[in-house]
């Protein structure tokens, strides 16, 4: 069980709920909206997730198994990106939590998880 949990950054189609549930846990959560990236790509979405060392966590399955795979072949790393199935913001934010709270930042480095 890592001592911090790596810090999570929520694209726009996961609800800003779930960040505020996540934040009162006491991750460090962060929105599309926080970070003043609402309406770019999903490329660029990854990239800034990346250069802000954190975990993306997105309902977004296809694109972000695409970029995934596109970064490792060009041999790049992001923080890690979380592809969720839709529920409700409670429910999401518990799953994520318990994932976050049980690998490490290195775990979750360059790995495309399900939950």
């Amino acid at each position: 069980m890592p001592d911090v949990p790596a810090p999570v950054y929520l694209d726009e189609d996961v609800s800003v709920v779930v960040a505020g549930i996540l934040r009162a846990r006491g991750f460090d959560a962060m929105t599309t909206r926080d970070a003043g990236q609402l309406g770019r790509s999903d490329a660029e979405q990854l990239s800034f997730a990346a250069e802000s060392n954190r975990v993306l966590l997105t309902h977004n399955r296809a694109d972000f198994e695409r970029l995934h795979r596109e970064w490792l072949q060009a041999g790049r790393q992001h923080g890690g990106i979380i592809v969720a199935r839709r529920r409700l913001p409670a429910e999401l934010a518990a799953t994520a939590g318990r994932l976050l709270t049980r690998l490490t930042v290195e775990q979750i480095k360059s790995q495309l998880l399900y939950i």
